[in-house]
């Protein structure tokens, strides 16, 4: 079997970090290798495009880019690589995420990020889990355990209620 691929998981701010550290905890419960950067499209663009390049050959299999404002972060690495990558436009500035939702999302044909909710940062991991488990029967399993763990959860929160209502 091969080596599990890693998950880059980059920011252009380490004010990001708050909600992205979640992506961490994600990819650590699943057992996932991650490495997580402060790389920047516009104050390091040589350093973010020679990771983006170069990542494939490094071990990486998806690439989380969290950024605000703009927001062109994932779309510098998705010009980069070929590998997967998924936004993560981040709350702030004047429009409150807005604009950085909009750079994220609305990428040119041939080069998709795949865009997660604003601070969706544990979104953006489950995503790359699923990517990654295509590939890997483990990861797989793992995840549909997680899915069937969550959905057993709800179940006994639903019968909590209707017991609870059922008793008014």
């Amino acid at each position: 079997m091969n080596e599990q691929k890693k998950v880059a998981i980059v920011m252009g701010s380490d004010s990001d970090w708050p909600v992205v550290k979640g992506a961490c905890s994600v990819l650590k419960d699943f057992g996932v290798p991650y490495e997580a950067r402060v790389l920047s499209a516009h104050r390091t663009p040589a350093a973010a495009a020679d990771f983006a390049k170069n990542a494939r050959a490094n071990g990486f299999g998806v690439i989380l880019c969290a950024a605000g404002m703009a927001a062109h972060l994932a779309g510098a690495f998705a010009a980069n690589t070929t590998l997967p990558v998924i936004g993560i436009p981040m709350k702030g500035g004047a429009m409150d995420g807005m604009d950085a939702l909009l750079a994220t999302v609305q990428m040119p044909s041939g080069f998709p990020v795949a865009t997660v909710a604003l601070n969706g940062a544990k979104n953006a991991a489950y995503l790359a889990v699923a990517i990654l488990a295509l590939s890997d029967e483990e990861l797989t399993a793992k995840l549909e355990k997680f899915r069937a763990d969550t959905a057993e959860a709800i179940a006994k929160k639903d019968a909590a209620i209707r017991a609870e209502a059922a008793a008014l």
